[in-house]
């Protein structure tokens, strides 16, 4: 593709300061058409866009918003729920639109309850996002004094800090009041209880990761549409200017843009903004200045969702169907660069670790298992391990999704996995006498990229236990065993 510059549908090049500056700059015009036409008018729409979530997952987005509309309840009003509980290994894209630009992102979420019929939106963070929230306040404040918000009750919910909490059911328990730990009932219903155990033999549509079968519908619960912030924010100006209009830029079948954070063995660390069909290459030049001087990019991991790429695989262009055939997936667009300084066994331990610990325990090989891989790559990286190890690795990396009930098993199996397939020999290299230890890389969620560009991560995590307690020895328990009651008490450091 060559030398490009980035673009700013969504991400300004500098932040909104005032509805005014939203405003004249075209924010509204969205909303204004939605609320002049029919609701089914609103979803066709973005259907036609061909909008998919930007969350990681890239499901099509006017077809969520079709069957949520479809499962709307007689009892209970339909609700809006924008995520925006980010954690994902080196993503920052959301808490960036959210500093720049709440304007549109709340306007994406006044459509969505127009289209939805919804009365009440929640913008679901994270306590510790102090500048986004205040950034959201301050945005809500203005627009309902200016009668955007109509009658409708929208709020914002400060969450927990866990990487579960980001998980689209994980994050409905949570707005219940419970500690974010995924369920089986729909992710389309707010307030439910599963009424089926799970059973890893079981075969069903429930799209988790063993196909366990999914909890029956609950019609006297309410219906809820949950999108990620990025997604949020590309509705105004679809809605606005029109389906055609957005598949202007982009492919075919991945129109638009995609906002990246590059992280790592780069010149510097940024957000930008880019067009679905940019090459990975590209991207890393143009938003993290390209490799180190003298450096040559080793492996790129997309946060710790999908299959690391390496070299050979740069000038994959960003797009669902490219990155898919790659072998790999978009992501949430968080994009970790390591080069020929870096060791792999040290960031497969670091990935391991990351999901090991963040791992809620409802599923016992998801939650033992992780924690052996992650002991047996520490033992690898410290140069004390033998290929016993290296054996019961690849074992526990099958028997790690059994019966799971969200993603983050799968997580482990493919990210470590294909850690350990591309570099096996520099893993290997580590069981032989004499080699040097190494620490374990910390991967985990991005703090901020400060004023020097460089990305700042939560240093906190090397002391935090597999029961999400900070305590100086983990007490042997897993989350979901700290909470006997977990459904009347939520989770505490």
């Amino acid at each position: 593709m060559g030398r490009m510059t980035l673009v700013h549908r969504v991400l300004p090049p500098s932040p909104y300061l005032s509805l005014d500056e939203y405003e004249k700059a075209g924010g509204g015009r969205g909303l204004e058409n939605a609320k002049a036409v029919e609701r089914e008018a609103i979803i066709d729409e973005i259907e036609a866009s061909g909008l998919r979530g930007r969350g990681g997952a890239g499901f099509p987005t006017g077809r969520k918003w079709r069957s949520v509309a479809g499962f709307a309840s007689d009892v209970l009003a339909t609700m809006v729920v924008v995520n925006a509980a980010e954690g994902e290994p080196g993503t920052l894209k959301d808490r960036t639109i959210l500093r720049r630009n709440p304007y549109e992102v709340i306007e994406g979420a006044l459509i969505a309850a127009v289209a939805m019929d919804a009365r009440t939106v929640v913008i679901a963070t994270k306590a510790s996002f102090t500048e986004e929230i205040a950034r959201l306040r301050a945005a809500i404040d203005e627009m309902t004094k200016a009668g955007w918000t109509d009658d409708l009750d929208i709020s914002i919910y400060e969450g927990p800090e866990e990487y579960l909490y980001g998980e689209e059911t994980g994050l409905l328990e949570a707005l219940d009041g419970r500690p974010p730990f995924p369920r089986i009932a729909p992710p389309y219903r707010r307030g439910v209880v599963e009424v089926v155990e799970t059973d890893a033999d079981a075969t069903a549509d429930s799209g988790l990761a063993a196909h366990v079968e999914m909890a029956g519908d609950e019609t006297d619960a309410p219906s809820v549409l949950v999108d990620n912030v990025e997604t949020m924010a590309n509705v105004p100006k679809i809605i606005a200017r029109g389906a055609a209009w957005f598949r202007t830029e982009g492919t075919d079948r991945s129109p638009g843009t995609l906002v990246c954070t590059i992280t790592g063995a780069t010149r510097q660390s940024g957000v930008g903004e880019v067009l679905m069909g940019t090459t990975l290459r590209d991207a890393i030049q143009e938003i993290g200045g390209g490799p180190e001087e003298g450096q040559t990019i080793k492996a790129v991991l997309i946060g710790a969702s999908n299959t690391v790429l390496g070299p050979e695989q740069l000038d994959t262009p960003l797009t669902y169907e490219d990155m898919q055939a790659a072998g790999s997936g978009l992501g949430s667009g968080s994009y970790l660069v390591y080069d020929q300084r870096d060791d792999m066994a040290a960031v497969a331990a670091g990935v391991a670790r990351f999901l090991a610990v963040e791992s809620c325990g409802q599923c016992t090989p998801c939650k033992q298992d992780g924690l052996e891989i992650s002991d047996r790559l520490a033992k690898v990286c410290a140069g004390t391990a033998t290929t016993i190890d290296l054996t019961a690795i690849e074992h526990r990396l099958i028997t790690v999704v059994n019966g799971a009930r969200c993603n983050l098993a799968q997580q482990q199996q493919t990210v470590v996995g294909s850690i350990m397939e591309r570099f096996g020999d520099e893993v290997r290299a580590h069981l032989q006498p004499g080699s040097d230890p190494v620490v374990p890389e910390v991967v985990v969620d991005l703090l901020d990229i400060d004023d020097a560009a460089q990305a700042v991560v939560d240093e906190r995590f090397r002391d935090k236990q597999p029961d999400w307690t900070y305590d100086a020895t983990w007490s042997g328990k897993s989350p979901v065993d700290r909470f006997t009651d977990h459904r009347a008490h939520q989770p505490s450091d």
